[in-house]
């Protein structure tokens, strides 16, 4: 018991001691030891890399699991060490409920055999992102985490030990010039020699675990290497398995699904029409005539200038009349708005009727 109090009011004294001296500094009244520029540097550049990392994961976290709910759910399953339960992607889920439905609406009509399609391909979406994600947290995440949740904490903690130490250094060499006598100074002195070593102890191995930040970075290089590739190749699935879904949908009736994986982006480009089947100087747009049946409606969902007079300029959200003429190019139409008549391209139109 006489131990324990003892030590308790050693330990008292000497953060007593340290309070006093950083104290002192902050208000210029003692002096203080400073490290070498290079020593400073290193913890500057372990100070960046701890705070850019900490960045990384927290927004990597959130782009692998966009949940939440979901990201506190898996970090509780992770502490308690127990494996979280499996979970279906969004992706996944749709093709579920699409496929469900087509059973539904019956999987023999129109929109039934898509939704079935639709629901398988939404469903190898959702696998090859399942594996993204796996692949991702274990070649990218878990480094940055054990970085932070393991190096970071021993660098911090020895950083905490120097400054301590540093602090005692500093208060046995403002006791040494307030010694007078010749023992007081020669106990000071021995107490000074004493934390003079052990702070050179200190910022050795300190300096030695900054400098490792190096190896760090070499490391979470090549995990940021992998994790290029795990997205690479998981958007080269979802672009492969789009591209088969858009080939066996453009295979259905284009009265079902009029122009439907026509429009490659916001706002495509139209179909050159030099080399077409019918050329510009051949095709006489004031003497083509309407047909007596085959005529559609057509909604036109982007401004598109004319590039010739042989094109109708169109405008976003108006209807118009096309038709087809035998020989033309595929990619275009001819369309009629009032007594202006010309080309259109049907990539800039959606089929009513």
């Amino acid at each position: 018991m006489d131990f324990n109090v003892k030590k308790i009011a050693s330990g008292a004294g000497v953060f007593f001691t340290r309070a006093v001296q950083f104290t002192e500094e902050k208000l210029g009244q003692a002096e203080k030891t400073e490290l070498d520029a290079h020593f400073e540097n290193l913890m500057i550049r372990a100070d960046c890399t701890k705070l850019w990392t900490e960045k990384i994961y927290r927004q990597t976290e959130v782009l692998l699991q966009p949940n939440p709910s979901a990201r506190i759910e898996e970090f509780l399953y992770e502490k308690l060490d127990r494996k979280a339960p499996s979970r279906n992607t969004n992706a996944e889920l749709l093709g579920h409920y699409m496929q469900d439905a087509a059973k539904e609406f019956g999987p023999g009509t129109p929109y039934g055999s898509t939704l079935m399609e639709v629901g398988e391909c939404e469903r190898r979406l959702g696998a090859a992102e399942r594996d993204f994600l796996q692949t991702s947290a274990i070649s990218f995440l878990t480094p940055l985490r054990n970085f932070l949740e393991g190096d970071w904490r021993t660098i911090s903690k020895e950083r905490r030990l120097l400054e301590n130490l540093r602090l005692d250094l500093d208060s046995c060499k403002t006791r040494l010039k307030k010694a007078k006598a010749a023992e007081a100074r020669s106990a000071a002195e021995h107490e000074l020699r004493v934390a003079q070593t052990e702070f050179d102890r200190q910022a050795e191995v300190t300096r030695l675990l900054l400098e490792g930040i190096s190896s760090t970075h070499v490391n979470h290089l090549r995990c940021l290497h992998e994790f290029v590739e795990a997205q690479a190749a998981y958007y080269k699935q979802c672009d492969f398995h789009m591209k088969e879904l858009q080939k066996e949908l453009s295979s259905c009736d284009e009265n079902m699904l009029p122009n439907a994986f026509a429009l490659s982006s916001t706002h495509p480009a139209a179909p050159a029409s030099e080399g077409s089947p019918l050329e510009t100087d051949t095709l006489k747009i004031e003497e083509v005539q309407a047909p007596a049946t085959g005529t559609r409606k057509a909604k036109v969902l982007y401004d598109y200038d004319a590039a010739d007079s042989s094109e109708l300029s169109l405008l976003a959200d108006e209807l118009i009349t096309v038709y087809t003429v035998p020989g033309m190019d595929s990619d275009w139409l001819i369309g009629e708005r009032g007594n202006q008549k010309g080309k259109v391209p049907v990539t800039y139109l959606e089929l009513l009727s």
